[in-house]
């Protein structure tokens, strides 16, 4: 097995797992059912194809920089009509930074990072409207699971953004899919079954919350320097 690694980083992120009428919510971090839709738009499949090979990659996600929640209206009319549409409701995570990784067989994994290298249509961080702002493309690694994958990244969090804690390392929230034998989970509805418009289909999916922790590069270094070794000889 292999892991994926991705880099989702933008000035808007939007993560829904559920939305009613004219009011679009996002989750806090990255849904499976969203980076698995990029995954396969960097494919090129169209969206009534199979997923099932990709469904099936197990999926977690570590919050580098968890942004801010900001809410948007937006407003629409008719084309033919002129009529006035409702007033929907949005809301983004501005300034947020992710690590997602997605564990699966060699040669899928490998295939899924050429397309995400060259992709076929462009990706975009959950909605059209928020392209990534950064690379997505963070390479393959061989480290057994997904968890050692999100502990052994390094910080991805901006610059400014890790210069603000002074300790030499972070603890930072993973969302880790989970396997059979774990223990008390949380569920979310973002198991992609479908993505054909006329017949959308998510199933629930158990995630198990956790933390890993990971040098900060931005932390004040040590000095070896000696204030009283100039009192040396007296």
């Amino acid at each position: 097995m292999s892991v994926l690694l991705l880099q989702l980083a933008g000035p808007l992120q939007a993560w829904g797992a559920s939305a009613r009428f004219a009011r679009r919510t996002t989750e806090s971090a990255p849904t499976k059912s969203g980076v698995i839709g990029l995954l396969a738009a960097a494919l090129g499949r169209e969206r009534s194809e199979d997923l099932a090979d990709l469904a099936a990659l197990r999926f977690g996600v570590r919050v580098d920089q968890r942004g801010t929640p900001i809410r948007d209206y937006q407003t629409a009319h008719h084309f033919e009509t002129g009529r006035s549409m409702p007033v929907s409701e949005r809301f983004y995570l501005a300034d947020a930074v992710f690590v997602a990784a997605l564990e699966g067989p060699d040669d899928l994994i490998d295939e899924l990072h050429q397309a995400v290298r060259r992709p076929t249509f462009l990706p975009y961080l959950g909605r059209r409207s928020c392209p990534p702002s950064r690379p997505i493309d963070l390479g393959v690694r061989q480290v057994g699971d997904v968890e050692r994958a999100l502990e052994k990244e390094i910080w991805r969090a901006s610059r400014w953004y890790q210069r603000r804690y002074g300790k030499p390392s972070v603890q930072l929230e993973t969302i880790v899919e989970a396997t059979a034998g774990d223990g008390p989970v949380d569920s979310i509805r973002d198991q992609p079954l479908s993505f054909d418009p006329h017949h959308r289909r998510y199933a629930l999916r158990g995630v198990r919350h956790g933390h890993v922790e990971v040098p900060n590069p931005a932390a004040p270094q040590l000095s070896d320097h000696d204030p009283t070794a100039v009192l040396g000889g007296v």
